[in-house]
């Protein structure tokens, strides 16, 4: 008997690589007869495993069942689950703490010592520092844009904007992405006749959602760069877009999330596209990259910070 309960996870594991498997393969690797494949196939039927025979290569696949069966992970995968499971305890959608610590809890029962020492060690040695509080999405919420997405059709829904007006949407929504610690829909605004995003935290979705649509092409080459490009430009105050005397591969390590959106020029040179709150931090942030530049597009309070800048860093070196 345990050398058929031993048999029958790993046949079970075999068939958890999501692939068709034929009988031949498996019998092989489990070193037992076809005769014995097709009762051991039967058996994890019984326990409630959806095994299907699979037409052409005279195999089995494990298909999706209405209950969730026990399921078999290896060393690695465990790791990353208990990882997972804690950030996501932490993280940034409203709701699943409690269950993220309760199957973070029954895992961690299941580990074996070898594995409980690894999780604990990570787990023990992390701080999560620098992190500012998070506005917390409903999972609901996600649930029902990404429903929306999928399905092509629109969403109204009651938005608040940064300077706290309230106004009600009609979008056709695109994608969601998660970006800097927030949730943001990429949509086509109906009323606007424009592509907008939306901070997922200050918007609250109307039911039902209204007819399908035909998607519309993005203005940008993905959505993840179109985002960027208006987190960092098109919502500031101060806009500014600067020549950058190297390629963009040699700079994209410097510009950090959200910081601006670098477009390639030729192999020496590259566009930055970037804003912020005030012309200062305009002139922080553009010398911060640590490249020769020339401005392009700047309104004249930049060059007017710039100077500013450049006098405080030549006073320091003065007084050295």
């Amino acid at each position: 008997m345990l050398e058929t309960s031993g048999r029958l996870l790993k046949l079970l594991s075999l068939l958890q690589t999501h692939r068709d498997r034929s009988g031949a393969e498996l019998a092989e690797r489990l070193g037992v007869s076809r005769r014995t494949l097709r009762r051991d196939v039967e058996r994890l039927r019984v326990l409630g495993y959806p095994v299907h025979a699979t037409q052409g290569t005279a195999g089995y696949r494990l298909g999706a069942g209405t209950t969730l069966p026990p399921l078999l992970l290896d060393d690695d995968e465990a790791v990353a689950v208990v990882v997972g499971l804690r950030t996501s305890a932490g993280g940034s959608v409203a709701g699943i703490e409690g269950s993220s610590m309760r199957a973070l809890a029954k895992l961690e029962q299941m580990l074996p010592p070898r594995l409980r020492y690894r999780v604990s060690t990570l787990h023990t040695a992390t701080v999560r520092a620098g992190a500012a509080p998070t506005p917390k999405v409903s999972a609901d919420t996600l649930m029902a844009i990404a429903e929306a997405c999928r399905r092509r059709e629109r969403l109204r829904f009651d938005y608040v904007s940064p300077r706290r007006s309230r106004s009600t949407r009609l979008v056709e929504p695109h994608s969601l992405v998660s970006f800097d610690r927030h949730w943001y829909l990429v949509a086509w605004d109906t009323d606007r006749t424009d592509w907008r995003t939306f901070r997922v935290d200050r918007l609250t979705p109307r039911t039902p959602t209204g007819p399908r649509f035909t998607p519309r092409e993005l203005p940008d080459t993905d959505v993840a760069t179109y985002l960027a490009h208006q987190l960092s430009s098109r919502t500031w105050p101060f806009q500014a877009t600067i020549t950058l005397h190297e390629s963009a591969a040699a700079v994209t390590d410097r510009i950090w999330p959200g910081m601006g959106v670098v477009e390639p020029v030729d192999d020496d040179s590259c566009l930055l596209h970037l804003g912020a709150d005030n012309p200062r931090d305009l002139a922080w942030m553009i010398t911060s990259v640590d490249a020769d530049f020339t401005l392009t597009d700047a309104p004249p309070e930049l060059t007017d910070a710039l100077h500013a800048h450049a006098a405080r860093c030549l006073n320091a070196v003065r007084k050295a």
